[in-house]
């Protein structure tokens, strides 16, 4: 059986796909409620349940804060996923790292020295830094304290019909 779980948070915003049997173990520890189920079922000698589909947590979970980590998509959703040369919006996809003070020439790649850049712009800058280039950066690169919680996203025509009704699902 191929069957993944969607992970609801207690204020039923998607946020994490499991395999099935990590959903059974945390449905019957208590820490979770079953949704939807699909509808095969499991059987231990003692216990017969649905596969749940989709899964919610009970409780908010208390995390302990830690430093936002230094990524890709995290860079790009501290930019709002836009070229902070031109200011133009950009999927992930089409968004590169522009190192402001560039790393050939020692400028590390840290929170502080990176942004997201288009293509263009980043090719016009070059090995140059911004004021060299006679380019404006919109804003300072700084370390983000948090960032905002963006809604797991689920593309393709695998997705099962259970989790419709929770995610943004487009193919």
């Amino acid at each position: 059986m191929e069957r993944r779980t969607l992970v609801l948070t207690s204020w039923w915003m998607p946020v994490q796909i499991v395999p099935w049997q990590d959903a059974i173990t945390s449905l019957y520890l208590g820490k979770v409620q079953s949704v939807i189920d699909y509808d095969e079922v499991v059987r231990s000698p003692s216990v017969a349940m649905r596969v749940p589909a989709v899964i919610r947590v009970l409780r908010h979970a208390t995390r302990i804060k830690r430093a936002v980590k230094f990524s890709r998509s995290n860079v790009a959703t501290r930019d709002q996923h836009r070229c902070q040369y031109c200011l133009v919006r950009f999927p992930l996809s089409r968004l590169t790292y522009d190192h402001v003070f560039p790393k050939s020439r020692g400028g590390e790649t840290t929170w502080e020295n990176v942004v997201c850049a288009c293509r263009r712009c980043n090719a016009f800058k070059g090995d140059r830094t911004p004021q060299e280039a006679g380019m404006m950066l919109h804003s300072v690169p700084r370390r983000p304290h948090a960032l905002p919680v963006e809604p797991l996203r689920v593309r393709g025509p695998s997705v099962p019909e259970e989790w419709l009704a929770f995610v943004g699902a487009s193919g």
